[in-house]
């Protein structure tokens, strides 16, 4: 009798849901998704190493490179949907090789090959608490410019069991990074760091440059220090602000790039997305900025029409004292 009632409760009792089995991964997806950072990106490589590497011989600072940049799988939101998706068995691979770069002029580096060594290291074997863990790649690419810079070359090895041997040349000391998550555009004297929803993407090759020149000039007219010694007042972000666009036509011109798009940019750019009294703190008008860029090309087309170049350390007039503070008005 017990046995027929407990039958008869089971029977009446509601059935336990199984539990749901996790959604299934689209790969194709995800490798899509990275498709479209990696575009971005490449498109930031190539218009950053023309810029650095053309300014070179005005540059203060210049470091050798290869215009290689990787990438680890730890720095993923999820590593093993990432790894998975570009089908790698470790962590490190190619992320861009710069168009006309030593890396990408060795046909060695095609993007997502997978890298099993370093001049030496395995990258894969240096610890990582993943995800979105960025110190490898940091790593890495501090690894890559030591060993350039010591021995005038890298041999990098590749999970096919062959290897490149790359030599460098002399570039404007600045990496380039892309960020998904950011719309702004940004230097921090070492790196031009862009968000992937900057409107910039959306211009032709020269406008686009003239934003990442604008950066690039920050880096190479060592505005973070100045700023660092000198205070992070209005006036003086005014001033590193308007002395940056300025060199815009200038660094331009020497990659090839009409100068006068440093101007193509600001006013199309400011008309849509200045964002009035807030920005103009800290920024001049986007109508002056254009005109401030404007009044550049005239000498930039001189110089180029004299010399061959644009030798902006020679010929550029400076707003700040790089070792000191502004310049009086006598010396400019």
């Amino acid at each position: 009798m017990r046995a027929l009632m407990l039958a008869a409760l089971l029977a009446a009792s509601p059935a336990v849901p199984a539990p749901e089995a996790p959604p299934a991964i689209d790969y194709a997806a995800e490798r899509a998704a990275i498709g479209r950072y990696q575009d971005a990106n490449q498109r930031l490589q190539d218009a950053g190493w023309r810029l650095a590497r053309a300014n070179a011989a005005f540059c203060p600072v210049v470091i050798p490179s290869i215009g290689l940049q990787v990438q680890d799988m730890a720095s993923y939101g999820g590593p093993d949907v990432a790894r998975a998706a570009l089908g790698l068995a470790g962590d490190f691979a190619v992320n861009a090789a710069a168009a006309g770069s030593p890396a990408a002029l060795s046909g060695a580096f095609a993007r997502n090959r997978e890298i099993v060594r370093l001049e030496g290291f395995d990258p894969n074997e240096w610890p990582a608490t993943p995800p979105m863990a960025w110190e490898r790649t940091t790593r890495a690419h501090d690894h890559i410019d030591a060993t350039l810079a010591e021995h005038g070359g890298i041999t990098i090895a590749f999970a096919d069991g062959t290897e490149a041997r790359v030599t460098p040349v002399a570039v404007c000391a600045t990496r380039f990074d892309l960020y998904a998550a950011e719309h702004r555009a940004f230097a921090n004297g070492t790196r031009v760091i862009f968000g992937m929803g900057s409107p910039a993407f959306g211009y032709e090759e020269p406008v686009f440059a003239a934003l990442v020149a604008h950066e690039l000039a920050h880096n190479v007219l060592g505005h973070d220090a100045w700023l660092d010694r000198n205070g992070r007042s209005a006036k003086n972000v005014r001033r590193i602000e308007r002395e940056a666009d300025r060199l815009v036509p200038w660094l331009l011109a020497n990659a090839g790039h009409d100068p006068a798009a440093g101007a193509d940019f600001m006013t199309r750019w400011g008309k849509k997305y200045d964002a009035g009294l807030k920005l103009r703190v800290t920024h001049d008008g986007w109508d002056e900025r254009a005109e401030n860029m404007e009044a550049e090309v005239p000498l930039v087309r001189t110089a180029l029409a004299a010399e061959g170049r644009a030798d902006w350390a020679k010929h550029f007039r400076r707003e700040i004292d790089p070792a000191g503070g502004v310049l009086p008005r006598a010396k400019r």
